[in-house]
């Protein structure tokens, strides 16, 4: 599976159609990272250059030029080299950007410096990211300088420069077709990743072993790398809202909490799912975790178009303090504990994030001072969570090392949303039986 070419195509002339006349946008790719000596992480393209590009090679600059006679779309990117190409594998070189990825035109990279300053002679308006790239800030400059010296000789350097993420990070908000299609695979994949966990786990499981478990499966179904670092949390960690550590053993009568999702030709999926060690709910876990599941389902139904992003989280707060109430971890009313924020002593964090190319997703939250409203397109996650931590003295005995979060990706429609990851249990009797089938 994969994004088309006339999709990228259609991205560039979209972005174009917004910038003004006379302008020109510089969009970098990603670099190389080196791990330590002679070893590399991983290449993973940078998502604004990907999005626009389908080209995934380091060392690249995309230019886009909307007007421009003689191409808008420029790509600079590294040569062909038979010699590096037996080490590092194959390089699509300026002809392969014009002929596989629909660039008007193309150069070596090692031309920049000396083709680009031309281009920019007449431009009025540069749109770039200025502050990600330290490096290229410095080029930017420096191409900026370089026709501002020729000034007395006819040129006309760039007077504006603006921050393309106000005009980028708007589009990869909007999800299209193709991409609904890419993240409901992912979400796919995710899910059955959190099935083959539940179907593994027992007492005397190390926490890694889930997390091999998972990305076996994601590596096995297309996805090679995860969205984000795994979170497998047994017990106590789960309480730890970003533990990545994975290295204890899990233990009969505690919960694991799994926060895992695959990354799918650059589009992630994010889900977490906490369940039983040895397959059962004790009445203190299954309680919390009714709770949990409870505001959750709330949020789900509540996230539909022209519903603003806070009140989403405003429902979650809600149904999980009344909960909270209820089983006697909170002592005030309703609006008093809501007020002083007693809440957060138990549910600390917000009730998602937008999700796309990147696990917490571009998009403003706010438009104009305001909270946005939801639009079809839009994929956020829906995650509430009640953690009391072992230590927590205010609590009975009963309670402590009990972290629940439970979350799943909505993509908002027309008709209000769909669940992308509804393929993996939540419901207790779904998750113990399913566990108990093993």
């Amino acid at each position: 599976m994969k994004i088309g070419l006339d999709q990228f195509v259609a991205r560039r002339a979209a972005l174009m159609a917004q910038m003004s006349s006379g302008s020109i946008a510089i969009i970098p790719s990603a670099q190389m990272k080196q791990r330590n000596s002679d070893v590399e992480y991983p290449f993973r393209q940078d998502s604004n250059f990907y999005y626009l590009t389908g080209f995934n090679e380091p060392d690249a600059v995309l230019l886009l030029m909307p007007g421009r006679m003689d191409g808008e779309s420029v790509l600079f990117c590294r040569n062909r080299d038979k010699l590096m190409e037996i080490w590092n594998g194959y390089r699509a070189g300026p002809e392969g950007a014009v002929n596989d990825y629909g660039m008007d035109e193309a150069h070596a990279i090692d031309e920049v410096d000396d083709i680009l300053p031309g281009l920019l002679n007449g431009v009025s308006r540069i749109y770039y990211s200025i502050g990600k790239d330290e490096e290229l800030d410095q080029r930017v400059r420096h191409w900026l300088n370089l026709i501002r010296a020729k000034v007395r000789q006819g040129a006309v350097a760039p007077s504006e420069l603006v921050m393309l993420d106000c005009l980028l990070h708007e589009m990869r908000l909007i999800k299209g077709d193709a991409e609904k299609e890419m993240m409901r695979r992912a979400g796919e994949i995710s899910a059955q990743g959190h099935v083959k966990a539940m179907q593994l786990c027992k007492p005397g499981v190390m926490e890694y072993q889930l997390e091999a478990e998972i990305l076996h499966h994601f590596a096995m179904n297309g996805a090679r790398q995860p969205a984000y670092s795994t979170i497998v949390g047994g017990g106590a960690n789960a309480c730890v809202l970003h533990y990545i550590e994975n290295s204890e053993p899990l233990n009969d009568g505690d919960l694991v909490l799994i926060d895992a999702g695959c990354e799918l030709d650059h589009y992630a999926g994010d889900i977490t799912r906490t369940f039983p060690v040895n397959g059962r709910f004790s009445p203190e876990q299954a309680a919390i975790y009714e709770l949990v599941l409870k505001a959750q389902k709330a949020c789900i139904e509540f996230a539909k178009p022209g519903v603003l992003w806070e009140a989403v989280h405003e429902k979650s707060v809600e149904v999980l303090t009344a909960g909270l109430i209820e089983l006697g971890l909170l002592s005030g009313t309703l609006s008093e504990e809501i007020s002083a924020g007693r809440y957060r002593d138990f549910y600390m964090h917000r009730i998602g994030h937008w999700l796309g190319m990147d696990v917490h997703d571009v998009g403003d939250y706010k438009v104009d001072g305001e909270w946005r409203p939801l639009e079809p397109g839009m994929v956020m996650t829906v995650e509430p969570g009640i953690y009391i931590a072992a230590d927590n003295e205010n609590v009975e005995p009963r309670w402590r090392g009990i972290g629940v979060r439970i979350e799943d990706d909505i993509l908002i429609t027309a008709e209000g949303n769909e669940n992308l990851t509804a393929a993996v249990p939540k419901e207790i009797a779904e998750i113990e039986a399913l566990m108990a089938a093993k």
